[in-house]
């Protein structure tokens, strides 16, 4: 059951995808747009998502021969693997199962022979019935008040994934403040008790095994904090917990009837759609969590079931193995067009370079390719103003994501306007640049004639960058669930690509260790 092993470089795609990039490297997107009907041709309809990657450098032939690539190391076959529960996290031994946290079909998922549906659902009901409780007030703390303010105690996925769906979603959050207490630096922890009043606040603690370092620090902290002003047994009306282990949750005090199930079928940056995203829905409502499941799962049948030349995260993963592998481009910038998406970056960066980090291949040999790509960005317009001088200048061949909406949330037109503006316009200098010839006529017409031979060679742009532009109707829980899973789908096709393990993670661990080494000294 396990997947198959093809080293990408040993294939006839990839032979043909080498002598095809020889042939058109200096290839310039200016050039693609004779035709007037390239933006249709390269652009996919899902819905309520818009995804033209018209503006990269490639043609018709380039996408037939990486899609040959995608067939001949058999995706399809890895795809079905997954959503049916093999163990593709092989040296973990693990089932690799987010997309069945949302699912909402009747299919049986089963591991271990035992299907796991009925587990989930049984989750997600106790994630409503608990966020219900405490989000009409009728939870109450040891003095008898309601709670005011949430505290996801975690690190890694079980702080970066809800940290950043509770930041995105701050337009349909309700009266609860949501803090996240992560790093193990008592700084952290010591500012957001600060904020923080013991008789209305409830601590929620996400640790698998109930003994990550960073994760229980925090919570030993808060818990001595929280003691002196309540007792021992005032400990189950304020800390629940979101752990696999019961009698350290037991031992620390809290009652298991308030534990949340995880399981080791998810990957920890892939759990905020398990109960790792309580704190998601006490901050937005279970309704509103649900949604944002929902949009995930739209984006899993799109991924699972459409061909792969229309198929949103097959070709964006396509496309950053063509600039990662051929090009030798390094990094892909993310970039946002939208305030509430300013942790998206960061959260991405767990999620793909975590995943895909991995220098040896599902054989356990050295590769001899780049594998991974580096992840950055911020939100627009902020980065234009910020590290755009880069992308549009220098030496560096960056892709580019441009994430945008239809719509804004609190309906200022004007400011909307502007920002879809620059949007767009970023997206056509990447492209397009200006010539030479350009910058002569606008310094000759702005008076600048003096200055042509000095200011020119500073003012052309190159263009010729590529982006994709990913657009939404607008941002609501459900789209937000789709975009999140159509990246973690794109990891998954780029880790089949590369012939690597995309859902370990060992690289987390010597550092862990050695600094353990030394507190035990």
């Amino acid at each position: 059951m396990a997947l198959k092993n093809t080293n990408p470089t040993t294939t006839k795609a990839w032979q043909k995808l080498t002598d095809h990039f020889n042939e058109n490297k200096n290839i310039n997107i200016k050039d693609l747009f004779k035709n007037a009907n390239r933006k249709e041709e390269f652009s996919i309809e899902f819905n309520d998502l818009h995804l033209d990657f018209s503006k990269n450098r490639i043609t018709k032939e380039t996408l037939s021969l990486l899609v040959e690539l995608a067939e001949e190391v058999d995706l399809k076959d890895a795809i079905e693997k997954q959503f049916n529960g093999a163990v593709i996290n092989v040296t973990e031994g693990r089932e690799v199962l987010h997309t069945a946290l949302r699912s909402t079909s009747e299919d049986a998922v089963l591991v271990n022979n035992k299907n796991i549906k009925p587990q989930i659902q049984t989750a997600l009901r106790k994630i409503k019935s608990f966020s219900n409780k405490v989000i009409s007030g009728k939870w109450k703390g040891y003095t008898g008040k309601s709670i005011t303010d949430i505290v996801n105690i975690g690190i890694g996925g079980s702080d970066l994934g809800p940290d950043m769906i509770v930041e995105s979603l701050q337009f349909y959050k309700n009266q609860l403040t949501t803090h996240f207490v992560s790093n193990v630096d008592g700084d952290h922890v010591s500012e957001i008790i600060k904020k923080l009043n013991p008789e209305t606040t409830l601590f929620v603690i996400v640790s698998k095994t109930f003994t990550t370092q960073e994760t229980i620090t925090n919570a030993e902290t808060i818990k001595d904090w929280f003691l002196k002003s309540a007792t021992i047994f005032d400990i189950p009306k304020h800390f629940v917990a979101v752990s696999t282990n019961l009698e350290a949750v037991n031992n620390f005090g809290i009652d298991k009837a308030n534990v949340f199930p995880m399981w080791n079928w998810v990957g920890g940056r892939f759990s905020l759609w398990s109960a790792v995203g309580l704190s998601i829905s006490l901050s937005v409502g279970f309704d509103n969590y649900k949604a944002l499941l929902n949009g995930a799962e739209e984006m899993d049948l799109h991924y699972r079931n459409t061909d792969f030349d229309k198929n949103i995260p097959v070709i964006l993963a396509l496309l950053s193995i063509w600039y990662n592998n051929f090009y030798g481009a390094e990094t892909e910038a993310v970039l946002p067009y939208s305030q509430y998406l300013k942790k998206l970056p960061d959260y991405l960066q767990q999620a793909i370079m975590e995943s895909n980090g991995k220098g040896v291949d599902r054989n356990g040999d050295k590769i001899n390719y780049q594998t991974g790509t580096i992840v950055w960005g911020s939100t627009g317009t902020n980065m234009q103003h910020a590290f755009m001088q880069l992308v549009h200048q220098g030496t560096k061949l960056i892709p580019a994501d441009f994430i945008g909406y239809k719509e804004s949330l609190y309906g200022l037109t004007d400011h909307h306007n502007k920002l879809m503006a620059n949007y767009n316009g970023q997206i056509n200098a990447l492209a397009f640049g200006k010539s030479k010839e350009e910058v002569h006529l606008e310094l000759k017409t702005t008076g600048n004639q003096d200055k042509i031979a000095t200011l020119l060679p500073f003012k052309v742009f190159e263009g010729n960058r590529p982006s994709n532009a990913i657009l939404f109707d607008k941002l609501t829980p459900k789209s937000l669930g789709k975009l999140i899973a159509l990246y973690e789908h794109k990891i998954f096709t780029q880790g089949i690509l590369w012939n690597i393990y995309s859902y370990d993670q060992f690289g987390v661990e010597l550092g862990k260790e050695l600094a353990k080494k030394l507190l035990d000294k």
